[in-house]
């Protein structure tokens, strides 16, 4: 009788591990989108094995995991806001981080930066890829293919001396002075006296700062959500803040989102005072803000519309990306 070669397991999950700590793209046996419980993988942190009550799984090709816990055992705090659905953090270092539930920007301390892959929800928990979420909590991650391990090793802080300075840790880390002094809030200026402290793990988020916003275009962004789609759930409301700010996106309309609200008669309450009297609740608000962070549900779609209401040769020409309660969303 012939028999099938079987391909070596070991060798199958040193390659799944590599690919989950490289996060280099989907694996063959995870489609996009589909995860797979990590019940192969052993997670330690600092040496001790980890028992995860939310257990870690696969997805795209990443190793996702429970970001409250992982940051608890590290022996951050954390709290966890419902309305808004986005945990805050606050490490042993001092660092303050927040991440949202499908939201690609994160913020770190001062800043706030485009992430790789975004944060989601699964049975009431907020799960990050596990490198992603480790660099940000000033770690390390090891992978031991032979055991089939990954370990997570907080990384200590490097001691100014005398002899030991920017030159010689910048040099170790692999990066850059400035980067260094980023990371520690510090500027080119400032005095590093002997004794100092400074965090070491500089976040690969660093190389993507998300495009800012002001308070006066969250403010405007979320009165007009709320008139034209305060009614509506959540997932309306991100969807109509996000017709606004494809259009600042698109040629062809204004580029602000002031100009995009107030320019000519495609928002009537912008010019009757209606918009002047909004008051937004705390789902428009979240919707607004999620919209400015990147979080879009609608693709590329510049017009809204109730298709029960608004008919005719223009509207049946549009493209419907998709129908989020009364309003079609369209290019």
């Amino acid at each position: 009788m012939i028999r099938e070669n079987k391909p070596d397991r070991r060798l199958i999950m040193a390659m799944i591990l590599g690919l989950l700590l490289l996060c280099i793209g989907p694996m063959s046996t995870v489609s996009a989108g589909e995860a797979n419980a990590a019940n192969d993988v052993t997670i330690k942190i600092n040496g001790e094995k980890v028992k995860l009550e939310d257990p870690a799984f696969i997805q795209d090709g990443r190793l996702y995991v429970p970001v409250a816990r992982i940051a608890e055992m590290f022996g951050s705090k954390s709290s966890w806001d419902s309305v808004n659905e986005e945990v805050t953090i606050h490490t042993v270092l001092g660092d303050s981080i927040v991440l949202g539930n499908g939201v690609p920007v994160v913020y770190f301390n001062e800043g706030r930066y485009q992430l790789e892959t975004v944060p989601v929800l699964t049975e009431g928990r907020l799960y990050a890829p596990m490198r992603q979420l480790a660099e940000l909590l000033h770690a390390n991650v090891y992978l031991n293919t032979e055991l089939d391990v990954i370990e997570l090793v907080t990384v200590q802080p490097a001691v100014i001396t005398e002899e030991y300075g920017l030159d010689h840790i910048s040099k170790e880390i692999g990066g850059t002075k400035s980067e260094l002094l980023k990371r520690n809030g510090l500027d080119g200026k400032a005095v590093i006296k002997p004794g100092t402290k400074l965090k070491v793990v500089i976040p690969s988020i660093f190389d993507n700062i998300a495009e800012p916003f002001t308070e006066s275009d969250l403010t405007l962004l979320a009165k007009i959500t709320m008139v034209e789609a305060g009614y509506e759930s959540y997932e309306g409301q991100l969807a109509l803040a996000n017709v606004i700010l494809n259009r600042v996106k698109s040629a062809s309309f204004p580029d602000s989102v002031r100009d995009v609200i107030y320019s000519g008669k495609q928002f009537p309450p912008a010019h009757n005072g209606i918009l002047d009297k909004s008051k937004p609740n705390a789902s428009v608000l979240r919707a607004a803000k999620d919209a400015l962070n990147g979080k879009n549900n609608i693709g590329n779609a510049v017009y809204f519309f109730n298709p029960e209401i608004s008919k005719g040769s223009f509207w049946s020409s549009l493209d419907v990306i998709a129908t989020i309660g009364h309003h079609s969303f369209a290019r």
